[in-house]
């Protein structure tokens, strides 16, 4: 087998990982736990008489400094307006820090569990949660995040897929055909809800984006913060048959409206937001493959039975779609 050709991530070692952190002026103690994280690569470091401190290291090439720097900027915003989010450390006026080529940024280290959301008073406290991130997100807007847009997570996603070879040659016929179909769908649920308001987001809330406490819920990330609409932010958390999701969001939306309007005309997207993440996120493995880290943390990517599930996923998306925005009860 040919040697793969070195990652970026490469020559992120211990060593340089320490340095990075002294380089702001903290001496650490030596101690790194790696935690979660793909995209970019995130660390605890001890530090020597303190608590420890978390660090990111962006991926190469991923986003602009302006990029970041809006990323950064929105979580001051929100520290500001007392909105429980971890923004990052300001050294000599500075957020965006660089050592041996990498970007990076220290956060405070907090703690939290996965949410349950299994009650209304949860998601109501949710939908409060959000509401007032939305508050402050509806405030002005990005210049150099990205958006919530068909074309970008939809069809670039689809036509990558296609025309590097991910797609095990007896699905190809299937998955294009089916894919074209759905992002005509899509298309038509988007423009069913022309005009309404896109506004700054979190843009990933899932449950394990969302730490609680005993004080509630926050954020220790906005890495994929992005402009779109607000429902986005919302869809995620909705889990179980139709029901059950139509019941959930409404208890969400109770929380929600305490802090900022909501445009009913989204209910409409939801499935078709899951159907262009679905198809985004298949992208995004095939895009990141290079990095050792994916096919040693995602193998079944590259089985026949992966995308085998896809396609029968994607075919229930279309009569997901057809069947209208959820109920609320």
């Amino acid at each position: 087998m040919p040697r793969p050709d070195p990652h970026p991530y490469d020559r992120l070692t211990p060593d340089v990982i320490i340095a990075a952190v002294e380089s702001l002026g903290r001496d650490s103690d030596r101690r790194i736990l790696a935690l979660n994280s793909y995209e970019n690569r995130v660390y605890q470091v001890g530090i020597e008489q303190g608590a420890p401190l978390i660090v990111k290291f962006y991926r190469p090439g991923r986003w602009s400094d302006a990029a970041i720097h809006e990323e950064h900027g929105f979580a001051l915003e929100l520290a500001a307006a007392e909105v429980p989010v971890v923004p990052p450390l300001v050294r000599d006026g500075r957020t965006l820090f660089e050592y041996e080529g990498f970007r990076f940024a220290v956060f405070e280290r907090r703690g939290g569990r996965w949410p349950e959301l299994g009650s209304a008073t949860e998601r109501e406290w949710m939908g409060r949660f959000l509401g007032r991130i939305h508050m402050v997100g509806r405030r002005q807007r990005f210049r150099h995040r990205e958006r919530i847009d068909l074309e970008r997570m939809g069809e670039q996603s689809r036509e990558f897929l296609l025309n590097n070879g991910w797609i095990p040659s007896h699905l190809e016929a299937a998955y294009d055909s089916l894919t074209n179909d759905l992002l005509d769908a899509v298309n038509e649920t988007f423009e069913s809800a022309r005009g309404m308001t896109e506004l700054r987001l979190h843009g990933d809330c899932h449950r394990g984006n969302v730490l609680w406490t005993d004080e509630g819920p926050h954020f220790v990330d906005l890495d994929d913060c992005v402009t779109g609409p607000a429902i986005q932010d919302l869809w995620m958390l909705l889990s179980g048959n139709r029901n059950d999701m139509g019941e959930q969001l409404a208890q969400l939306l109770e929380g929600y409206s305490q802090f900022s309007d909501f445009d009913y005309r989204e209910l409409i997207l939801v499935e078709s937001l899951r159907t262009l993440r679905m198809i985004h996120y298949s992208a995004w493995l095939a895009r990141r493959w290079s990095d050792p880290a994916f096919p040693a943390a995602f193998p079944w990517f590259v089985e026949p039975r992966y995308w085998e599930n896809q396609v029968l996923s994607l075919r229930e998306q279309l009569g997901a779609i057809a069947e209208g925005p959820l109920d609320l009860r």
